[in-house]
């Protein structure tokens, strides 16, 4: 009987788990089901870009049934309410999921500290739905401050306060930073007017980095952004329209984001599970609660490190923990022992708007830009894993083409979009270009004689010389420049000055590898030329099909390019020809998308990429997507 293995919570260490068992459970007798309210896993690293309208609420909202199509792991939305670990079994309102195995993987919920009013007037910052609130509650205030006569409730909507100046409040009070510049010329408010305030109790921000990135993330939030920290300062009270400081201060807003720490989802409360700090379920080096068979990982789990002190809530921790937990699961399974769970914290990278971020990577603390070129490539490993090239293409798509705010002129001028069949025309046109050159090769008897030496014009072109000879004398006439790198034949310049009919005039390049490259190797023998004359001409055959036909447009607009690049280096490009350079380059922006074989063939690869990156192994099939039944 195949072992039942629930999952409950799709968070980052519930979707890694599910994935994980997946992939290294193949040939094991297991059923994988993952249980969690929401139809979607949440980039919670990403939802302050939400909050402060870099991005839409899609962006961080990745559907489950994308993240396990092709896979065997049944995706249910039910909101359990009760577990019963003696019978083995967890339960919703109306569902009971009885399990061999249970993972735990709730995650955790903002924690209050018992501050009077925080929970009722306060914003919290932890969940897709929490930023879309925090978005709408921002442009409301800039909305209603537009028009409002009261000078004092027009400061109080003006004042935006951010509590926690960690991860999550800095990134957050960041992109606020950055918004309201645009926000204030929306609604005509002067910059000054409007007052941005992150507290921290503690004495400094980013407390988990080093002193140096520190001082420069407070730094570049006062200077750059306008931001008031103020540090070494409680929130005692939050009303409707005030926040009360423990410097005796009182902060008058509508608006106070909070983002100073988490506890343990509260679905542990109905758990008879051993409690750590925050709420955190006691587990052993195996991430076992006392319960049989019973794991808890990620922020609802305190594995505790060498020190005895609970690895932090982070995504590492999740990933890292997730990884383990799979492992002794399917070691149990069979029989094997199993290995304590360990993590290794690589470092963290912060990033403060669009264009500054400081991180500790292993003890490393590289600049700005390093920093914010890490962030990308982490989150764009982290969406390759769970959901391919298609999820690296929508990160990508979403923070530089559909940035919706604060772009730079560069940004804004290469970001437009166009209608992919208006370059039909073009692609068409480009693709028969290319057949008929390699057509027209073939009815001069291309594939039968040599003559790349006199096309390529290292031999006259009525010349009978041996491909021997054609080498001789290309290197005769290479000698002549050998002292130069690079030799430009501006002739073409001839049209303007001795007014040469049109047609006649070309463009070339001559590089000395180049002439040693077609002497030395191409043209060494009549077979090596008869041969790279054959591939020519079947390259332009078949590059002329694929644009036509707009199969694999990119690569064949690419390899276009390419063979442009040579005749530049050889032959030299015609005036008559110049026009296929820029199409080629035209075509390559997504052209064989429309009333094109890409329309259909990318996506299908696409798909059996996937599932390959899933499966461990090649399968070529036809069927849709094969989506999970989610119950």
């Amino acid at each position: 009987m195949a072992k039942r293995i629930v999952i409950v919570g799709a968070g980052y260490a519930g979707v890694e788990a599910a994935l994980k068992l997946y992939k290294k459970g193949r040939k094991d007798d297991i059923e994988i089901t993952l249980i969690d309210r929401n139809p979607y896993h949440t980039l919670l690293t990403e939802i302050h870009e939400v909050a402060g309208n870099r991005v839409s609420e899609d962006s961080v909202k990745v559907p489950l049934a994308d993240i396990f199509k092709n896979t065997s792991v049944n995706v249910v939305l039910d909101n359990i309410e009760k577990f019963d670990f003696e019978s083995k079994r967890v339960a919703s309102a109306v569902h009971e999921y009885p399990y061999d195995y249970l993972i735990l993987a709730m995650g955790s919920t903002p924690n209050y500290f018992g501050i009077p009013g925080l929970e009722e007037y306060g914003f919290p910052l932890w969940s897709a739905d929490d930023a879309v609130r925090i978005r709408d509650h921002i442009e409301r205030c800039f909305f209603e401050a537009a028009t409002e006569p009261d000078e004092a409730r027009r400061r109080r909507l003006l004042t935006f306060m951010v509590g926690g100046a960690g991860f999550t409040g800095v990134e957050m009070i960041g992109e606020l930073g950055q918004w309201v510049k645009k926000l204030c010329r929306q609604h005509k408010i002067p910059r000054s007017e409007v007052r941005l305030v992150l507290v921290d109790m503690l004495d400094c921000v980013l407390s988990n980095l080093c002193d140096r990135n520190s001082h420069k993330a407070h730094e570049y939030m006062e200077k750059k952004l306008g931001i008031e920290v103020i540090l070494s300062t409680a929130v005692k009270k939050v009303t409707a329209d005030s926040v009360e400081l423990g410097n005796d201060t009182t902060v008058g807003t509508h608006t106070l984001i909070w983002a100073a720490g988490v506890r343990a989802s509260n679905d542990v409360e109905c758990m008879g599970v051993d409690k750590g700090s925050a709420r955190r379920l006691c587990v052993d080096e195996f991430c076992r609660t006392k319960y049989e068979n019973v794991y808890a990982i990620g922020d609802v789990g305190a594995l505790l490190d060498e020190k005895g002190k609970p690895y932090p809530a982070m995504v590492e921790t999740a990933l890292q923990t997730a990884e383990g937990t799979v492992h002794n699961i399917l070691a149990s399974i069979r029989g094997q022992e199993l290995k304590p769970v360990k993590v290794t914290l690589h470092g963290v990278m912060v990033c403060i708007g669009n264009y500054f971020a400081v991180a500790d990577l292993m003890g490393i603390k590289p600049g700005r830009w390093i920093s914010l070129i890490m962030k990308y490539l982490v989150n764009m490993h982290y969406l390759n894993g769970i959901l391919g090239i298609r999820g690296v293409w929508n990160y990508l798509h979403d923070e530089i083409l559909e940035r919706r705010q604060h772009k730079r002129f560069l940004q804004r001028n290469y970001t437009k979009k166009v209608q992919a069949w208006w370059l039909v025309p073009l692609r068409l046109y480009l693709g028969w270009a290319w057949f008929y050159e390699g057509l027209k090769k073939i009815l001069e008897g291309w594939m039968t004689s040599p003559k790349l030496a006199a096309f390529l014009g290292y031999a006259d072109a009525a010349s009978t010389a041996t491909g021997a000879d054609a080498a001789s004398t290309a290197t005769g006439a290479a000698a002549g420049t050998a002292e130069k790198l690079i030799n430009i034949d501006w002739g073409w310049l001839g049209f303007f000055l001795d007014k040469a009919e049109t047609g006649t005039m070309t463009f070339r390049i001559k590089f000395i590898l180049v002439d040693w490259i077609v002497n030395g190797w191409v043209l060494a023998t009549d077979g090596w030329a008869m041969f790279f004359q054959v591939f020519i001409v079947i390259l332009e055959l078949l590059v002329g099909l694929a644009i036509f036909s707009g199969l694999f447009t990119f690569a064949a607009s690419v390899v276009s390019l390419a063979l442009l690049a040579m005749f530049m280096t050889t032959t030299g490009i015609y005036d008559t020809t110049w026009w296929m350079l820029f199409a080629a380059i035209a075509t390559a922006a997504g052209a064989g998308r429309a009333f094109g074989l890409d329309h259909w063939v990318l996506p299908y690869f696409g798909r059996v990429w996937d599932a390959t990156k899933k499966r461990g192994r090649l399968t070529l099939f036809f069927g849709g997507n094969r989506l999970p039944k989610i119950k």
